[in-house]
C-alpha cells in the first residue's frame, strides 16, 4: 500500500536539500562554509565543551554546567535563557567570531562529531563532556524536534524517520559513529563520557559535579549539594 501524503515528507527532494556532505558526514545547512574555520577555532584551558548527538539530554547538561560551574542559584535556571550562556559553536547565531570573544570560562556547545571539532581539542586543550543516550529514547525526540521545526518541513511517520535514523540521513550523521568516536577518546585526560541515563544516579552526578568543581576552583560545597538535590528530585 502506498504511503499517504501525510506519511510522507513534503517531497524527498525538499527534504533531503536540507543538508549537505561533509567528508562523508551528512551535515545541517549552517555548517557549509564553515567547517575549516571550527577545525581552526581557538581554545582555552578554561574552556568547557559540551557536545552530543542531538536530542540526548543536552538541555539537561547545559543546566548542570551551568549551575555547578558559576555557582549560581537554581532558582534563576528557569528566569533565564540559558541557550545564550551556552552557545552552539556551529549554528548561525551568535557566530564564530562573538564565541571566540567570549569572557573566560566559556561554555560552548556542539553536536558535531569528534573528528570535525577544533583540532586543538584533539590535542588535550580545554576540558569536553561527551554525553550519550540510549538511541531508542532519542529517535523519538529527535523525531518530534522535525515535525516541530519548520525549516525541516518534516511530515513523514515515525517508521520512516527510523528509517533515516538507522540509514545515517539525518543531521549530524551516524548515530553510532558520533557516540563510537567519543567512546574511542573516553580515557583522554581532557574528556568525560557521561550517559543520560547517569545523570539521575546519585555517584555518577556526584563526581561529575566535584569534576566542574575543582576545575573553577569553586570551594563553596553548598553549590554541589544544592546542585545534587535539585537533579535528583
Amino acid at each position: 500500500m502506498a504511503e499517504s501524503e501525510a506519511d510522507t515528507p513534503s517531497t524527498p527532494i525538499e527534504f533531503e536539500s536540507r543538508y549537505f556532505e561533509f567528508d562523508g558526514v551528512r551535515l545541517p545547512p549552517f555548517c557549509r562554509g564553515k567547517m575549516e574555520e571550527i577545525a581552526n577555532f581557538s581554545l582555552r584551558s578554561s574552556d568547557i565543551w559540551i557536545v552530543t548527538y542531538p536530542k540526548s539530554g543536552t538541555s539537561l547538561l547545559q543546566e548542570v554546567v551551568y549551575l555547578v560551574s558559576q555557582g549560581a542559584d537554581p532558582d534563576e535556571i528557569g528566569l533565564m535563557n540559558i541557550d545564550e550562556q551556552l552557545p552552539v559553536l556551529e549554528y548561525p547565531q551568535p557566530g564564530l567570531d562573538i564565541i571566540q570573544e567570549l569572557t573566560s570560562p566559556r561554555l560552548i556547545k556542539s553536536h558535531l562529531p569528534y573528528r570535525f571539532l577544533p583540532t586543538a581539542m584533539h590535542n588535550g586543550e580545554a576540558k569536553v563532556i561527551y554525553m550519550a543516550r540510549n538511541p531508542k529514547d532519542l529517535a523519538v525526540s529527535y523525531y518530534q524536534f522535525h515535525r516541530s521545526l519548520r525549516t525541516m518541513s518534516y511530515r513523514g511517520s515515525f517508521q520512516e524517520f527510523c528509517r533515516r535514523f538507522m540509514n545515517d540521513k539525518l543531521g549530524y550523521g551516524s548515530w553510532f559513529d558520533h557516540v563510537q568516536e567519543f567512546w574511542e577518546h573516553r580515557m583522554d585526560s581532557n574528556v568525560l563520557f557521561l550517559k543520560y541515563e547517569d545523570m539521575y544516579k546519585p555517584y555518577p552526578i556526584l563526581t561529575f559535579a566535584s569534576i566542574l568543581l575543582s576545575s573553577h576552583d569553586v570551594t563553596d560545597t553548598s553549590v554541589l549539594s544544592v546542585f545534587v538535590q535539585n537533579v535528583l528530585e
